[in-house]
Formats: structure tokens, C-alpha cells, sequence
């Protein structure tokens, strides 16, 4: 089977080279890519072992329980801090803040 390259001088006689895969060759082609298509799940989903998915699931739910908490601290101190302006506010005259 020529290439493209080698066809390129059939082009000049006024022709257009037609380039036919035989059955073999594509069958080898298609178990190639099928090949490589096994090899990229495997990698991730994991053979056996925690794969890429996995560890990113793993590392989403520990992202997740640690915003939880945050918002938790966040809101205790965003209540805090209002709450020693509101106090301020309220009690501006009796303090010598005049």
C-alpha cells in the first residue's frame, strides 16, 4: 500500500490517487485504537487499585466536609462581630465614645 508522499507524483499525470485500507489493515487499526481506548479506562478507573477517578472522588468529599465546616466558623464569627457592633451602636451613649 503507498503513502500519501508516494502518490503525490501520480497527482501530475492528472489522476487522484485513491487509497484503500484492506480488511486486515483495518482490523489491525481498529484493535490499535481499541487497545489504547482500554489502556486510557484502565488508567482511570484503576485495575484493581483506586484509580483516578476514585482519588478525585476521595479528595471532592474531603473539599466538601472541610467547606462545611468553614461556613460553620465563618458564620459564628460574622454573628460575633455583628453583635459587638450592634452592642456599640446601642450603647454609644453610655460609653465615652463622644
Amino acid at each position: 500500500m503507498k503513502s500519501y508522499e508516494e502518490h503525490a507524483g501520480d497527482v501530475s499525470v492528472g489522476r487522484i490517487p485513491v487509497i484503500v485500507q484492506t480488511s486486515s489493515d483495518f482490523q489491525l487499526d481498529v484493535l490499535e485504537k481499541l487497545g489504547r481506548l482500554e489502556v486510557k479506562m484502565d488508567m482511570l478507573m484503576g485495575n484493581g487499585q483506586p484509580g483516578r477517578m476514585r482519588l478525585a472522588e476521595d479528595r471532592l468529599i474531603a473539599l466538601e466536609r472541610d467547606d462545611a465546616k468553614r461556613n460553620v466558623y465563618d458564620r459564628i464569627v460574622i454573628g460575633a462581630i455583628a453583635l459587638v457592633a450592634s452592642a456599640l451602636i446601642a450603647l454609644h451613649d453610655h460609653f465615652v465614645l463622644r
